[in-house]
């Protein structure tokens, strides 16, 4: 077994990171309050809960959303308005003395049970305090904790996801461990804050509020917003949301095919502005960008824009030739486009979402990212700007496609591989033909089988007629990729709420009888409720040799 340890190293690094996190402001008074009292023990009690629920959260959060169907911006404001209860606390010496009296009693319990360990001196507070330190900061940790989960997802093994989530945590708990200690030096040293302990409680308890106050307002994306300027974007003041350093465009590498061009490499294409577009042809989300790609492709091509669209496949029926060009011909692309089908470009521009853009100056530098929907207008205006025109910026569209609750259902896979929300309780027959029935009750955001069924690691396979599919969702739109096993078209019942969908169906369904037709390995929309609420979306193919991918749902 193979570690990645240059993932595990990173890991450390993007902890150490955090510290430069706008969260840090209300968390700093958290430490240093905390240090002020207790023995010598208190600050490595603290780093180690701050560790241990950090990692805790680390490991657990992503499911933990899962199952309890969480907003993420939710569980931030939850965060937040627990920061501003810390602050009434320290505001209140009768609330303070209680909240110190629980950790004693924590410490207390723990050295009950662990009186051989010997330990003396608030190390056992100092874990009860730098617990719930960890567990309020964690959210707040923004894009650098979610990059460090998103590593922990893609991690080979077990053990590659604990060391990367141990080293991540840790590279956390160093800069608070020279926190704290510093604090207690400083409160040691100034007999002044030391006596008039509770004065200094209650400033830092202002402080805590006016920070939280001040990031829920947004001021901590402006902070990083004003951070992330690149060298270029000072020099010109006009590039929105640049990188703070731009960085040598990676090389195209690793190209099965290209359509509608001659291949490309970067290093060929100095003098012209480029913009990478990492997309694969299933995904709604890459889908609803296209419009905007293809939009500024007619806009810019003559004036020097080259845009890019870097296929890379999530499935193995995306890496068919036949069936990426026919997608380019359906969505009207007219760029060139680049079959990464073994992911090399993918790699080398160390990509981990879809779709991605990736805009490069004249130099080859890239300096702007954006991944996921939207902030086409920043897009467009940063194009404009290094393509040298100076007019009036573009205004940002219209977007229709975002989410209109914010119960919606995530996306779910149903391979085996990456399989979420099963509710069947049937044993899951991997890679074998098994019989299913249907829950008496499939919960929110579950979906269940009935009827003989082959789960793959990335789709599964009806296997007799009668199969039935269905799905318990909250969503405008559902979509479902799609193929068939032979290759044949398949007839498919859709169903919503156990009658036909009707004028509920989504753009390839039927209106009048609510059947839609499977021809070939792609997304398809099978339901548009013209809102967003619940439904019970049921599939039942006329016959054998359905495969289904994975579900999506927008607005």
């Amino acid at each position: 077994m193979q570690l990645n340890f240059l993932q595990i190293g990173l890991a450390f690094v993007e902890g150490v990171g955090l510290i430069l996190s706008p969260c840090i402001l209300p968390i700093l008074p958290i430490m240093l309050a905390a240090s002020l009292d207790g023995g010598k023990k208190r600050p490595l009690g603290i780093i180690t809960g701050f560790i241990a629920a950090f990692t805790l959260f680390a490991l657990l959060s992503r499911q933990l959303l899962n199952w309890l169907h969480a907003d993420p911006e939710t569980v931030r404001d939850v965060a937040l308005g627990m920061l501003v209860l810390f602050g009434l606390i320290m505001l209140s010496k009768k609330l303070s003395d209680k909240l110190l009296g629980a950790t004693q009693g924590l410490a207390n319990f723990g050295q009950n049970i662990s009186q051989n360990w010997g330990q003396q001196g608030g190390y056992f507070s100092g874990v009860a305090i730098g617990a719930l330190i960890g567990l309020i900061w964690a959210p707040c940790a923004g894009p650098i904790m979610a990059a460090a989960i998103v590593q922990i997802i893609q991690s080979k093994t077990n053990l590659e996801a604990t060391l990367t989530v141990i080293m991540f945590a840790t590279g956390a708990g160093v800069p608070m461990l020279c926190i704290a200690l510093l604090g207690r030096q400083v409160m040691g040293r100034l007999g002044f804050l030391k006596k008039h302990s509770y004065a200094v409680r209650c400033v830092m308890g202002v402080v805590i509020i006016i920070a939280a106050i001040l990031i829920y307002e947004g001021a901590d994306v402006r902070l990083l917003a004003a951070s992330g300027k690149s060298e270029a974007a000072q020099i010109d003041n006009k590039l929105h949301m640049a990188l703070d350093n731009s960085y040598p465009a990676p090389e195209i590498g690793g190209i099965n095919d290209w359509i509608n061009s001659k291949p490309l490499k970067i290093a060929d294409l100095k003098g012209k502005v480029v913009l990478i577009d990492f997309w694969t042809y299933s995904c709604i989300n890459c889908v609803r960008t296209l419009p905007h790609l293809t939009d500024w492709d007619a806009k810019y091509r003559d004036k020097g824009l080259v845009i890019i669209g870097v296929h890379s496949p999530e499935f193995e029926f995306e890496k068919k030739l036949d069936n990426v060009r026919a997608a380019t011909e359906k969505f009207g692309i007219k760029y060139p486009v680049a079959l990464d089908s073994n992911l090399e470009t993918w790699s080398n521009f160390k990509n981990r979402y879809w779709p991605a853009h990736y805009l490069i100056d004249k130099e080859g530098n890239v300096v702007y990212t954006h991944f996921g929907e939207g902030r086409y207008d920043d897009t467009e205006n940063n194009i404009r700007v290094l393509l040298g025109m100076n007019d009036a910026p573009v205004a940002a569209p219209m977007d229709n496609n975002l989410p209109t609750s914010k119960l919606q259902t995530q996306e779910t896979y149903l391979g085996y591989s990456r399989m979420q929300n099963f509710a069947t309780k049937d044993h899951i027959g991997r890679d074998a033909a098994a019989t299913y029935t249907f829950p008496k009750v499939i919960l929110l955001n579950m979906w269940g089988l009935s009827g003989d069924w082959i789960i793959g690691p990335e789709n599964i396979a009806s296997e007799k007629t009668g199969d039935a599919l269905r799905l318990n969702f909250i969503s405008r739109k559902v979509f479902l990729v799609m193929g068939t096993k032979d290759g044949k078209p398949i007839q498919v019942h859709v169903l919503l709420n156990d009658s036909p969908a009707g004028k509920m169906g989504g753009a390839d369904v039927d209106a009048k009888n609510g059947t839609m037709t499977v021809d070939g390995e792609r997304l398809y929309e099978l339901i548009d409720q013209k809102e967003s609420k619940n439904g019970i979306l049921e599939l039942r193919p006329d016959r054998p040799g359905l495969l289904a991918y994975a579900f999506t749902f927008g607005g």
